[in-house]
């Protein structure tokens, strides 16, 4: 390449059009850079809209919107772009909630409602961010937040007054509204009502007669009727060459000096000292905690002396202690037998009477047990670091243009290939890592191959193959498969029979138990829980007439159900009263709420709302 003499260009006279020419250029360069915005969401234009006078201004929507995007991935746990996030429509909800502020701001400067500087000053000094190490307020920490937040000190100061003013107005409009007395006494009734049940769940052996076996020709039928049950679905074939620890860890060296120094430093894991599980019931002083002990020498239970003190078992279980743990009690705790009461005896909370619940006797395990655990702990990280160490030499050969193949040959790695279905679990060792299936799924045909860290420390690089259509699996393939759905379809269909012959013979006067085993369920809510049956058995529960019988079939549930009582909210008690103060409070709040959203549309409607749609368009563009 030839070179360019320097000193010429210096010396060389440029002519009046040349230098015209280029300030012309620089000259449009500046105003065109000015006039777009260079440093601003909204291209130099300084609102998006506004609500009568009160502008709603681009930074503010941008920042909004920013904030918005930015809690919606922390919800979904995982980054979502601006374009993304529009799909949800939360730009809408951004916008809203802006529209919402400008017209209290409005309404607020139109009536002439407003805090001085005291009242912000006061609500400055409250915020946690602006203190300093003293927990008081701090001027540098502020203006560092501000700084950060790029906000001028005037700018944050005329948000916050603005932010007080509309709670003022909104206390006044959303304050002192009451749950109407037959709306929360209507959901009172409805969340407390309590029902019993008795049920009735049939298995195969309580069919009267089994399932006859499938002939040939039934399970082709099942087959060709199901035929979607015995496809595969959809998969990439996919090459990848991998490194996991636990392919090389065995071949680690290990030092067996560094072994027994692992056992020493974490003995404590390995040499457990005698354990007790212990409830203690501490008393005010030692008078009150004697005569605890006489009640209970006298025939009164341990429990019973809990209830006397307002305690449950799980508020005095301490769970699996050591003497040392006990101080000064350790010694009469641990000569206590399984299941007795020691005490009073001394607690850094007073008197007290320890119950051991049980005895965990001490346990310990030799060195000897223990190397093979502590060696493969080693291998392992031994083999993780031997990975790290070659993850640039892989990355540095396929940016050369290696293949997956030549991985293999030149730094270990081993080749295998998998059909990946997103929709299905795969049965191979690397389709059980995250950062494989996230890869596989992105993968497209002719992408480059990269190095992906495992979160075992392992490694794995991969090419797509080709795309596997969907395909059924042939018949003699999946006799087997067929043959167990047509089992469970069929036993599913004779659940159902039996249980609507079993629900006649209850409606007909017949006892439910002379059917079969019957789980009794003498009280239980809406909200409550029922192991083992599906989410529709209490709504089904719940919508039965006293005394009815119904049969609830769900995927491998097939149940008779008898309603065997309704108990009606209970309306004394403390549970009673935090229940229906619970929901006046949350009824007068969603009335609250309403009213507040009628007034700001009100006032929205009233003073007008304009958008300008090339700007907020022009701010969507301009964020990531």
């Amino acid at each position: 390449m030839a070179k360019t003499p320097e000193h010429e260009d210096v010396k060389r006279p440029k002519g009046k059009v040349q230098e015209a020419a280029v300030w012309l250029l620089m000259a449009m360069l500046i105003l065109g850079l000015g006039g777009f915005g260079v440093t601003s969401f909204s291209g130099g234009v300084t609102r998006v809209g506004a609500v009568g006078d009160q502008d709603i201004t681009s930074e503010a929507y941008a920042r909004a919107l920013q904030s918005q995007v930015a809690q919606f991935s922390q919800q979904v746990g995982q980054p979502i772009s601006t374009q993304e996030a529009l799909a949800f429509g939360i730009d809408r909800q951004v916008l809203q909630g802006l529209i919402a502020r400008a017209a209290l701001d409005n309404e607020a400067k139109r009536i002439g409602v407003s805090v001085g500087d005291e009242v912000v000053a006061t609500e400055l000094m409250k915020m946690d961010a602006f203190k300093g190490i003293s927990g008081s307020f701090d001027r540098e920490a502020y203006r560092f937040q501000l700084d950060r937040m790029r906000q001028s000190e005037v700018e944050f100061e005329n948000s916050l007054r603005g932010d007080v003013t509309r709670e003022l107005v909104q206390g006044a409009v959303a304050g002192g509204f009451a749950a109407p007395s037959a709306l929360t006494d209507t959901l009172f009734a409805w969340i407390g009502e309590r029902r019993g049940f008795s049920m009735l769940r049939l298995a195969e052996g309580d069919l009267t007669a089994p399932l006859a076996e499938p002939t040939e020709d039934e399970l082709k039928a099942h087959y060709d009727a199901n035929i979607a049950r015995f496809t595969k679905a959809e998969a990439k074939r996919i090459t990848y060459a991998s490194l996991l620890p636990e392919a090389i860890a065995k071949d680690q060296p290990v030092d067996e000096a560094v072994l027994k120094q692992m056992y020493e430093d974490r003995i404590d894991e390995f040499v457990l000292p005698e354990r007790r599980l212990v409830e203690r019931l501490v008393y005010p002083d030692q008078a009150a905690a004697d005569a605890a002990r006489a009640k209970l020498d006298a025939g009164t239970t341990f429990e019973e002396l809990a209830a006397e003190r307002g305690l449950t078992l799980d508020a005095i279980d301490l769970g699996d202690v050591t003497r040392e743990d006990l101080g000064e009690a350790g010694e009469g705790v641990f000569t206590a037998e399984e299941g007795a009461v020691a005490g009073p005896l001394p607690s850094d909370l007073g008197p007290a009477l320890y119950r051991v619940v049980s005895v965990l006797a001490a346990e310990e395990t030799s060195f000897e047990q223990a190397r093979d655990t502590l060696a493969i702990e080693i291998q392992t990280d031994s083999a993780r670091r031997e990975i790290a160490d070659k993850v640039e030499q892989i990355d540095d050969l396929l940016a050369g243009g290696a293949t997956l193949e030549d991985l293999a040959k030149e730094v270990g790695l081993q080749i295998a290939t998998v059909d990946y279905a997103a929709s299905q679990p795969g049965d191979s060792v690397i389709e059980g890592y995250p950062a494989f299936r996230a890869a596989a799924e992105a993968v497209q045909q002719d992408d480059f191959a990269e190095a992906i860290v495992l979160d075992d420390g392992g490694v794995v690089a991969l090419r797509l193959d080709e795309v596997v259509p969907a395909t059924p699996i042939p018949f003699d393939e999946a006799r087997e498969t067929v043959a167990e759905d047509w089992r469970k379809d069929a036993l599913a269909k004779a659940l159902a029979a039996r249980a609507a012959e079993i629900e006649a013979g209850i409606e007909g006067g017949a006892a439910i138990g002379s059917f079969g085993i019957v789980d009794v369920t003498p009280e239980i809510a809406r909200d409550g829980f029922v192991a083992e049956a599906p989410e529709s058995l209490l709504s089904t529960v719940f919508g039965m007439e006293e005394g009815a019988v119904q049969v609830v079939e769900a995927p491998g549930f097939v149940a008779v159900v008898r309603l065997d009582r309704i108990q009606p909210a209970a309306t004394e008690g403390e549970e009673a009263q935090a229940l229906r103060e619970a929901l006046e409070g949350q009824a007068a709040q969603a009335i609250a709420g309403d009213a507040f959203t009628a007034f700001t549309n009100a006032l929205t409607m009233e003073a007008g709302v304009t958008l300008d749609q090339s700007v907020i368009n022009g701010i969507h563009a301009s964020m990531p």
